[in-house]
């Protein structure tokens, strides 16, 4: 039977039909700004409109499934009609995903000042798509540089111009007039076969230098370019650090490492979506939680972290159905390989920390490498033992962060030189020289001495190698030399060094050989002052016991040495 309703006034009405689940209403009600409450013969309270009127019944659904609407304005006689307005019609042909990884979009302008937003317009009657070549890769990156637009692809690097275009004439054509630019203009490549490879992170500046690296082509870069030019791209790992890179950029994976978990938690029966843990520490937000013993647990799929780990519970959904008091689980995430870089802006340096693995991974020392490069020095300096996840300046501070904490670095408040994120290594600043004058001469190196502060002292000294005689390479070495302090010793009241000493304020030491017999060597060992080779590698680090923490520079590190008799 049809329900029949009076209308106070000869206007027009829409009927419509609101969408539903079962008997439940869900969602809100088109064009209506309010939903009142009906109670039905089932006795639950449902929010639905005032037509048609009636009292809801399970099953009635011409009573709850549609709804009237006036469409004239203030429901007066002959007013004006509330028309749809306009819609978006567009005819997609193919609708399948289309990956367009190396294409960029852009939508319509925004003007603040004319108050134009046309950032959620994207008109597909203009040309609104500019599309690099796919050969090259994905774009990882993108950085806007004055006019232009810096584009990193995977294998190439291009300018792309904003707003104008490169003007070709004769036979050549030209793609677009000048009066007539497009957002995105032509994309200009520059010289030679680099991109960024897959780790935008890698990718750091300062003014018109940009630094990043591509692991593809085992190299760290440099583009820089101006007004008025530049060199292009420089591969700045040649400065002496070739085969490092070599060797160490070919270990970065793409691939996801699998970094486990398990914490007992102890909870009683029901459904829960905290965990009262021993120790959280180390669980991120978003990692997979899986169940190891499945007799006392039901595990619902696609359980997270969602909350905020503390050092007792940790938050998950959807949440457990916990049926025993102790429960094991792992807790999953998955990192792939990282090279961070970023810009020290106290040293003016470009650090880069190559990460064999995620520092929610592993933070040992094999799994990672921080290192800096100096323009002034043409190379790569020095090596760093903190591992962060971020890093960059602000105005002349240099700040590095792990997990949620930020770290400022060259903080000269109190002995905490060599103190990174909390831990304090005093005793392992070194510095790894080569003494190779004269290349090509042998030479025997009797004495070192070097320029600076008090309180660093020799840990290794050794001479190139000197061929292999059955299955052994013999090379020279002496022994470790003290620090000034450290080395100093009092005998019959009389002060004695027995490592450096103090001559004119340089610090100067005799090297005394500590090298092993060989076959037909008739003196070695002590009875021989200074090693023999071609070139020495020395290795210089502070002290342990010489203000620890403190500030000790080192300015210069030299060695006497004479020509070999033979």
């Amino acid at each position: 039977m049809a329900y029949q309703l009076k209308v106070k006034y000869f206007n027009s009405f829409v009927l419509k039909k609101v969408v539903k689940t079962g008997d439940v209403q869900t969602g809100s009600w088109p064009g209506l700004p309010w939903a009142p409450t009906a109670v039905g013969t089932d006795g639950i309270s449902r929010s639905y409109p005032n037509f048609p009127w009636g009292a809801y019944a399970t099953g009635a659904e011409e009573y709850v499934n549609w709804y009237l609407e006036e469409s004239r304005i203030k429901g007066g006689f002959n007013n004006t009609i509330m028309e749809l307005g306009v819609r978006a019609y567009a005819v997609n042909k193919n609708p399948a995903q289309d990956d367009r990884s190396s294409s960029l979009i852009f939508s319509g302008v925004y003007n603040d000042r004319t108050g134009v937003n046309n950032t959620n317009v994207f008109s597909i009657s203009e040309s609104i798509i500019r599309d690099a070549n796919p050969s090259h890769g994905s774009i990882q990156k993108l950085y806007a540089q004055n006019t232009n637009l810096l584009v990193l692809q995977e294998n190439k690097v291009h300018k792309a111009l904003i707003d104008k275009n490169t003007i070709y004439s004769g036979d050549q054509g030209a793609e677009e007039l000048l009066g007539n630019p497009r957002t995105i203009g032509q994309l200009v490549p520059y010289a030679g076969e680099y991109g960024i490879s897959r780790n935008p992170e890698s990718f750091a500046i300062y003014s018109n230098r940009k630094y990043f690296a591509d692991k593809d082509r085992n190299a760290m870069l440099r583009l820089s370019a101006g007004p008025g030019g530049g060199d292009g791209i420089t591969e700045i790992s040649m400065y002496g650090m070739r085969d490092y890179f070599r060797d160490e950029l070919a270990t970065i994976s793409d691939n996801r490492t699998r970094r486990v978990i398990n914490i007992t938690s102890g909870m009683g029966g029901g459904s829960t979506s905290t965990l009262t843990l021993n120790n959280v520490i180390g669980i991120e937000v978003g990692a997979i939680v899986e169940e190891v013993n499945s007799t006392p647990t039901t595990l619902p799929t696609g359980s997270v972290v969602v909350g905020i780990p503390s050092s007792t519970t940790v938050t998950i959904s959807p949440a457990y159905v916990v049926t025993a008091n102790l429960v094991s689980f792992n807790f999953v995430t998955y990192r792939r390989d990282k090279i961070y870089g970023g810009w020290d802006i106290h040293r003016k340096n470009y650090i880069a920390s190559l990460q064999q693995s995620s520092r929610f991974i592993s933070t040992a020392e094999d799994s990672f490498n921080t290192l800096s490069f100096d323009e002034n020095a043409k190379g790569w300096t020095s090596f760093y033992s903190y591992k962060p996840i971020f890093l960059g300046s602000l105005k002349n501070k240099f700040y590095t962060f792990i997990n949620d904490e930020i770290y400022e670095h060259y903080v000269s408040i109190g002995n905490n030189h060599c103190k990174f994120y909390g831990n304090a290594t005093p005793d392992e600043a070194s510095v790894e020289l080569i003494f190779n004058p004269s290349p090509s001469i042998k030479k025997n190196f009797n004495t070192i001495s070097y320029e600076g502060d008090n309180g660093w002292e020799v840990e290794s000294i050794v001479s190139s190698k000197q061929g292999v005689d059955n299955g052994v390479s013999y090379q020279d070495a002496a022994n470790p030399i003290k620090s000034y302090d450290e080395g100093s010793y009092i005998e019959n009241g009389v002060t004695y060094q027995a490592g450096f000493d103090r001559k004119e304020n340089r610090y100067v030491a005799n090297i005394v050989n500590a090298s092993s017999v060989r076959p037909g060597e008739v003196i070695f060992g002590k009875s021989v002052s200074g090693i023999k080779g071609y070139f020495a590698t020395v290795k210089i680090k502070v002290d342990s016991t010489t203000n620890v923490g403190g500030a000790k520079e080192l300015y210069l590190a030299s060695s006497n040495y004479v020509m070999s008799s033979y």
